[in-house]
């Protein structure tokens, strides 16, 4: 008798699942048109970031009238919506960033974007260049898709449409870290959060994912050298900073490829800007190079610091000037949960085929979606927007004027975000 009960129990349960699936599939299929007028409408109205005014009015609005408690205006336009299921159960989170760049879009898209605005004092075009706009139509989607099925979910399902992952504009602070400051991983309180970000590395129809390391650590650097300015005809009477940062430059290219074992942990030091002088027969007072520190350990970080404070300086005052180092904190390294991950497997090996779910390189671009990371854990991962007719060595890459998403990867996206949102509150629901 007891063995009858507990049969009828698992296929009760089973059946209960099934079921969810299929009306997760089917929604996902009805949104689709919706999904791609959204990320068409997004994409040819681009906004900078902290500055997504009109985007996070739209979002927030669509959310009202699906019946999900919407909050605005957190770390300046964030919007977070929180949808009930029916039963009791866990928090899953599920994050999308809305901001575009400052880009002159060349895409020939018939939605391209043809915005300007005013960027650090200079008029500049705006565009999704990095697939931002993909990320906010897949996540209304995915509330169209959960809010259509709440009854049958044991849970609640957190939305976080997050401004500024491009990094809020210089004397202001956004970002997901503002977003936590701000307590959108509290009451009620996230116990997992979902991201996934459109890249043309992997095809339509493929996602790839990491555990552990998936991104890199960002951190911004300046080097100011102090020399002594005289005239260029009489160098011997001055201390030529342009010289010295010269071979800073140089110096620098040692620590990664003679310092750093980058057989264990990837790391970059880039040099993005050299800036001195503004006359070409006066040798200048001072230059200043700025650039990118990407890592993957705190380790590894501190000795690539440890080692550009010894070679600034050491050339610097080898040739009687000052060199001074100075860093600012960007993202932390993107940390998948090993766990979550290997739990979350079999529901995009469902979406996707086993075939096409990879085993992503660890990337040195960087994502903000770490710091929801640092708090709760989390799975972060990419969705192949590259047409089928694309090859690999012509992918484009994020941040480029000529980037787009191929849109028949969106559906599937929205299953996928829908599908590991539900599948976690069942899963923590059966543990329970």
């Amino acid at each position: 008798m007891r063995f009858n009960v507990v049969f009828w129990a698992l296929l009760l349960c089973a059946t209960a699942r099934a079921d969810l699936d299929d009306d997760i599939d089917a929604s996902s299929a009805a949104v689709e048109d919706n999904v791609i007028a959204w990320h068409r409408d997004f994409h040819e109205n681009p906004e900078l970031s902290n500055r997504e005014v009109r985007t996070a009015a739209f979002v927030a609005a669509y959310l009202k009238t699906l019946d999900i408690d919407v909050s605005t205006g957190i770390a300046h336009t964030g919007v977070v919506g929180i949808l009930r299921g029916g039963k009791p159960g866990k928090v899953v989170a599920l994050r999308a960033d809305m901001d575009a760049l400052p880009v002159v879009e060349e895409t020939g898209l018939s939605y391209a974007s043809t915005a300007t605005t005013q960027y650090l004092g200079q008029d500049v075009g705006v565009m999704h260049a990095c697939g931002h706009d993909s990320h906010v139509a897949i996540l209304m989607g995915v509330a169209k898709v959960l809010a259509s099925v709440r009854a049958q979910l044991p849970g609640t399902v957190k939305f976080i449409f997050q401004p500024a992952e491009e990094g809020a504009p210089p004397g202001e602070e956004g970002g997901a870290g503002m977003m936590v400051r701000a307590g959108v991983l509290k009451n009620p309180d996230v116990d997992a959060i979902f991201g996934l970000h459109v890249m043309q590395l992997d095809q339509t129809g493929q996602v790839s994912m990491r555990p552990l390391g998936a991104m890199a650590s960002s951190q911004r650097f300046e080097i100011v050298v102090k020399g002594r300015q005289t005239h260029g005809a009489t160098p011997w009477s001055g201390i030529d900073p342009i010289v010295i940062a010269s071979q800073i430059v140089v110096g620098l290219q040692t620590i990664v490829s003679r310092r750093v074992d980058i057989s264990s942990s990837p790391a970059v030091v880039t040099v993005g800007t050299f800036h001195s002088g503004t006359r070409n027969n006066i040798i200048p007072d001072d230059a200043k190079l700025t650039g990118t520190i990407r890592t993957f350990e705190p380790a590894v970080s501190e000795a690539v610091r440890d080692e550009m404070q010894q070679i600034a300086t050491g050339i610097a005052q080898s040739q009687g000037a000052e060199a001074t180092l100075s860093l600012s904190e960007g993202n932390p390294a993107t940390i998948n949960d090993p766990a979550l991950l290997d739990q979350m497997r079999p529901t995009l090996v469902r979406i996707y085929g086993d075939a096409n779910v990879h085993v992503s390189r660890p990337l040195m671009l960087a994502e903000d979606f770490a710091f929801y990371q640092q708090q709760v854990p989390g799975l972060f991962f990419f969705v192949g927007v590259r047409p089928a007719d694309v090859p690999e060595d012509a992918a484009i890459p994020n941040h480029s004027p000529k980037f787009f998403a191929d849109e028949s990867a969106l559906k599937d996206a929205v299953r996928a975000m829908a599908s590991l949102a539900a599948d976690y509150l069942r899963l923590q629901q059966q543990e329970d």
